[in-house]
């Protein structure tokens, strides 16, 4: 890939970084503190050029970004070992900073935010790893080895995403999950790191609800000291409310703007403003009025000012105390 390639594709003629699929430009929410996208799978893009979606990224606001790395799906699937995974990404970071290098010539840079300590986002790109629940059957030795590798990895802040998968795609025993969740709880705890969870429920079934199994294993192996969050939530009120209860974080995506989304609406409203997070799960889910395109670590942007938009609206919190708690949540989350 080319930087003229790369520029190109950014679509920066009309000075806007974020066009729908008739070219129609959405107009990016002014960011008020700089934006987190707490997990964003730039490995999975089947559209976008992962050098091109830090660039955009950067150019969006966002100082951090955190990558869940796959020791199943990933690797040897996409890279055949840790190593080559690891260089490919800090080639696309390099490529990403001559793509930034170049937007400046042509004056477009990212935001500044006064009075806020924050690195730029290409030096603050980390990974966490882990066996998402699909994989939890083929979760062998040789998986275990390629998992340790990544966990000791200097861009590694977490052990993630795993949990427990009941949904209509899962076809692997639910004990196989629970045993491959409690094997990276350990793992958490063990290597003092944060958790990212994967909980997807049978929908209208509460006896066999993935919420109410992930929390009874929480409760047995304890939530890790350094955090744990339910990422991409997409639950209601009561399920947040039991899990912040018991310390965890709550990472809203491109979900909560969706129009059938009043119940995560809602959950966002009323968690506690310490345990907000914000991320994109791209390439999956963008949050309106993107959807139906492929999600990028950008379109956080959004989702943070629909999450902002809805405390002010319900009086929890101003726009701005959301905006810094979300960013000040995501460092601390991560130990950054």
């Amino acid at each position: 890939m080319s930087k003229l390639i790369a520029l190109d594709d950014l679509s920066l003629a009309d000075g806007e970084l974020f066009h729908d699929h008739k070219g129609q430009v959405c107009p990016l929410p002014a960011p008020l503190a700089p934006l987190a996208d707490t997990h964003g799978h730039l490995t999975s893009f089947r559209e976008h050029d992962p050098a091109v979606a830090l660039t955009r990224a950067a150019l969006a606001g966002v100082r951090l970004l955190v990558v869940p790395v796959d020791p199943i799906d990933d690797i040897p699937r996409r890279w055949e070992s840790v190593g080559a995974f690891l260089s490919w990404l800090d080639e696309e970071v390099e490529l990403a900073r001559a793509c930034l290098a170049e937007c400046a010539e042509k004056g477009f840079v990212p935001p500044a935010f006064e009075g806020v300590d924050a690195p730029d986002l290409l030096d603050n790109i980390h990974i966490v790893a882990g066996a998402h629940p699909y994989g939890a059957e083929v979760f062998d030795d040789d998986a275990k080895a390629r998992l340790a590798e990544l966990l000791a990895s200097p861009r590694c802040v977490g052990v993630g995403e795993f949990g427990l998968d009941l949904g209509p795609y899962s076809r692997v025993p639910r004990e196989v999950q629970e045993e491959v969740f409690r094997y990276h709880l350990r793992l958490a705890h063990e290597l003092e790191l944060p958790a990212e969870l994967h909980i997807r429920a049978t929908a209208g079934d509460m006896i066999a609800n993935a919420y109410v199994d992930a929390a009874r294993i929480l409760r047995d192996e304890g939530v890790p000291e350094k955090g744990c969050d339910l990422h991409c939530f997409t639950a209601g009120l009561k399920v947040m409310e039991n899990f912040t209860s018991m310390g965890c974080h709550i990472a809203f995506g491109g979900a909560l703007t969706f129009t059938r989304s009043e119940d995560i609406r809602e959950a966002a409203t009323f968690c506690a403003e310490r345990k907000l997070l914000t991320e994109t799960d791209s390439p999956y889910m963008a949050p309106v009025p993107l959807r139906g395109e492929e999600c990028e670590p950008a379109m956080v942007a959004f989702t943070a000012a629909a999450l902002a938009d809805v405390r002010e609206k319900a009086g929890r919190s101003s726009r701005k105390a959301t905006y810094d708690a979300l960013w000040r949540n995501a460092c601390g989350f991560f130990g950054l």
